[in-house]
């Protein structure tokens, strides 16, 4: 197994992606650390999972994740899939400045806290990978709203990190991943938009799959074994850069 005797923190560890991904690193041997806001969420994904640990907090409370990761010891493994709270589907111009706002505070103040609490104790240790989620919106990508500077903060922040931290032997890598068909669900969806319909969902999802050079759209469970590679020793020389697995709508 390619996670075996690694502990892994996963930030978000209740949403699709983030309890997916839990799944994946404890079948592949690893210590699974659930981190999320909700109890109820976190506690249906370690009912999957042999020996799971749960923390209810928020990861943009500085003080709550330096106390967890005081309390788990020894990361291998830190992976921020935090919701940030994006806005889409309004032209820039139409947006009120906090719905602009909110992913790239949100979503620049999580990565930054729990990357900087697991980098430091993996940097006394000569080992470990920081690993983040964006959807790749920084090269352009209309109706996204603040995405697109929200993805632009985490790409720089995991390149800045990996240069860093590469001499002290811990890698930062981010994945790229947008329109997981498995992901985009009317209640998901209709928090934004709630003229939302089956139809509506099913059209976006075949124009995103347009715009790929494989013509089809990443499955989660794609998205899963990407993130166990890269969090593997296989991965070792791995760092400083994202991985596309939007199937090309971005260069890499």
């Amino acid at each position: 197994m390619l996670l075996t005797d690694k502990t892994a923190v996963i930030y978000g560890a209740g949403g699709s992606i983030g309890g997916a991904v839990a799944r994946a690193f404890a079948a592949e041997g690893a210590r699974v650390h659930l981190v999320g806001r909700t109890l109820e969420t976190l506690e249906a994904v370690a009912s999957d999972i042999k020996d799971a640990e749960v923390a209810v907090l928020d990861a943009l409370d500085e003080t709550a994740v330096e106390e967890h990761l005081a309390r788990v010891g020894d990361v291998d493994v830190s992976f921020n899939l935090v919701s940030r709270g994006d806005v889409q589907g309004l032209p820039i111009t139409d947006m009120p400045v906090d719905a602009f706002l909110a992913p790239v505070i949100n979503g620049t103040r999580a990565n930054f806290i729990t990357a900087r609490a697991a980098a430091r104790r993996m940097a006394e240790r000569g080992s470990g990978v920081v690993l983040t989620l964006n959807s790749g919106s920084a090269h352009g990508s209309p109706m996204m709203g603040g995405t697109g500077p929200a993805d632009a903060a985490t790409d720089s922040l995991v390149r800045n990190l990996a240069m860093e931290l590469g001499p002290r032997g811990v890698r930062a890598v981010g994945i790229w991943a947008a329109g997981i068909p498995e992901t985009l669900t009317i209640e998901k969806l209709g928090k934004v938009n709630p003229d939302l319909n089956e139809a509506a969902i099913q059209g976006i999802l075949d124009h995103l799959s347009s715009l790929r050079m494989t013509r089809r759209n990443p499955t989660l469970a794609e998205i899963t074994a990407t993130a166990v590679f890269l969090a593997s020793d296989h991965a070792a020389s791995i760092t400083g850069t994202f991985v596309n697995v939007t199937g090309g709508m971005f260069p890499g």
